[in-house]
């Protein structure tokens, strides 16, 4: 964990949700960080990390991955080492996406879906989604460095309407 003063260090993205109800096809989310260069913060994305990627440098990786919730606590989880994440770097947008075989399903439609956002044991941020209810991807947070070169977290849930392909694209917006 940081110290006072030092922005944050090494963060966790946890999600979790239930099953689909027997019979039905499996419910698939998927947590997405997006990184985007201090020259360019709001443009597109240096690179994307999801569930079969990681970043180049390794400072930001899938740690655990579901693709059908288990209804056990935190089923996926994305870690992001912000002490070490290369200087180029000076925002980085993180999101859930739902995957959208077997038909439309919003964050409405999920069973105990949340997310939380950790350094160490201090929980940072959490959310159910139901502020995004008819939504099928969300941004969940918005990590930016400072003039000092600290980085720091500010709370972005923004429901969006797009398969998780189109939302690497549509999370970074400025809106």
């Amino acid at each position: 964990m940081s110290g006072v003063g030092e922005g944050l260090g090494k963060v966790e993205v946890r999600l979790r949700w239930d099953p689909s109800p027997a019979g039905e096809p499996p419910r698939h989310l998927d947590i997405i960080a997006a990184t985007y260069t201090v020259d360019d913060p709001h443009g597109r994305p240096a690179y994307v990390v999801h569930y079969d990627s990681r970043s180049p440098d390794g400072t930001i990786n899938m740690n655990r991955h579901s693709q059908t919730g288990m209804g056990f606590g935190f089923v996926e989880v994305m870690s992001l080492e912000f002490d070490r994440l290369s200087s180029a770097y000076g925002r980085v947008v993180v999101g859930v996406a739902i995957h959208q075989n077997g038909g439309p399903r919003t964050f409405g439609d999920i069973a105990n879906a949340g997310v939380v956002v950790a350094e160490g044991y201090t929980q940072l941020l959490a959310d159910d989604f139901t502020g995004v209810a008819d939504a099928t991807a969300a941004t969940v947070a918005e990590f930016t460095r400072t003039a000092s070169g600290a980085w720091e977290l500010r709370e972005m849930v923004r429901g969006f309407d797009s398969d998780p392909a189109g939302f690497t694209t549509d999370m970074g917006d400025a809106r």
